[in-house]
């Protein structure tokens, strides 16, 4: 899989955790990208993805930063 289509298919999911209204409750970065943990604010549910593209850690990281000036 290209960097581009890996980036798509990590964006596709971040994407689709906060349509549902997860929001990032944490950013775990290592050698091989991020691994980022998405909360749900009504209930106790958690989802955990493995980002491993620059881009799509630009992506989340842009995201991180509108959450936590909206709050």
């Amino acid at each position: 899989m290209s960097d581009y289509q890996q980036f798509l298919d990590e964006r596709d999911k971040i994407d689709f955790l906060i349509q549902k209204g997860y929001r990032i409750s944490g950013v775990n970065e290592h050698l091989n990208g991020a691994t980022v943990e998405f909360a749900h604010p009504k209930g106790n549910v958690t989802e955990i993805l493995k980002i491993g593209t620059a881009n799509a850690r630009k992506y989340f990281t842009s995201l991180l930063l509108k959450q936590n000036h909206t709050r």
